[in-house]
């Protein structure tokens, strides 16, 4: 007898707000019979999914307990083994700081081929948000998307190097998980940016409690102490996000999280 494969789909859910989905992730998240959420996927996308479909929470948050990313893609190849629709659904989009690459290698070691849908990442959905570019053609010339939290046992990124380079050739880096580790991550970088570099962090993007702080990286640490910004945020540095302190109109405005 044959047996029933199912399929495997990876969802980007973008960086929360429903109304960023893809049309396609609709789609798929309409078809699975299995969903296998990611934490920071809000209540509201994993509520348009079919009724008849089977949910389950696979935790992975940066700083908190997660579920072992073995489990889930063992977890993974059970259920399409049994012939189930499948959808992995994982928020911003699967292959910027999703693991999604690691999920599909895994699948097609299995002998599964899996289909990724794209979704908008948050480092994209927070300066959208506020109405501020990540390239230009005056102050940013190219966009650098990188990691604050390093893999264990990894020395992780070169913050003097990535600094020097993006000083010479105009570059806006947009930082991912670095609120733990932004005192380093500014030390760092001050080594090649000047300390008037501007830097936006944006809290909860795309959600309605969202919040944002327009400061320098010679500030940086010591401001997001002072309004306690939190995860997940991302950090955004460079010449593109000056833009948020001259749009507030009085002195005390600048610089504070709104």
């Amino acid at each position: 007898m044959t047996q029933v494969q199912g399929t495997c789909t990876l969802v980007g859910a973008g960086p929360g707000d429903p109304e960023l989905l893809t049309l396609k992730a609709l789609k798929a998240l309409q078809a699975a019979t299995v969903l296998l959420v990611d934490d920071l996927v809000s209540d509201e996308i994993v509520a348009m999914a079919s009724p008849a479909a089977r949910v389950v929470y696979v935790g992975k948050r940066g700083g908190c307990k997660s579920t072992p990313q073995a489990f889930i893609e063992k977890l993974m190849l059970t259920e399409v083994r049994r012939g189930e629709q499948v959808v992995r659904l994982k928020g911003g989009d699967p292959f910027i700081f999703g693991r999604g690459g690691e999920e599909v290698e895994g699948l097609r070691a299995a002998g599964v081929e899996p289909v990724v849908v794209n979704g908008i990442t948050s480092g994209l959905a927070a300066m959208g948000s506020l109405n501020v570019p990540l390239t230009h053609r005056e102050h940013a010339h190219g966009v650098v998307f990188v990691t604050g939290h390093a893999k264990p046992g990894d020395s992780g990124t070169d913050w003097p190097a990535l600094a020097a380079t993006a000083h010479t050739a105009k570059l806006t880096l947009v930082i991912y998980m670095g609120v733990s580790g932004a005192a380093h991550i500014q030390a760092q970088l001050l080594t090649g940016l000047p300390a008037s570099t501007p830097v936006a962090v944006v809290q909860n993007a795309s959600l309605p409690q969202q919040r944002h702080l327009a400061t320098t990286l010679g500030q940086l640490a010591q401001d997001m102490a002072t309004h306690a910004m939190a995860s997940p945020a991302v950090m955004v540095v460079g010449q593109v996000t000056a833009s948020l302190a001259l749009a507030w109109a009085h002195p005390d405005a600048i610089g504070r999280a709104a």
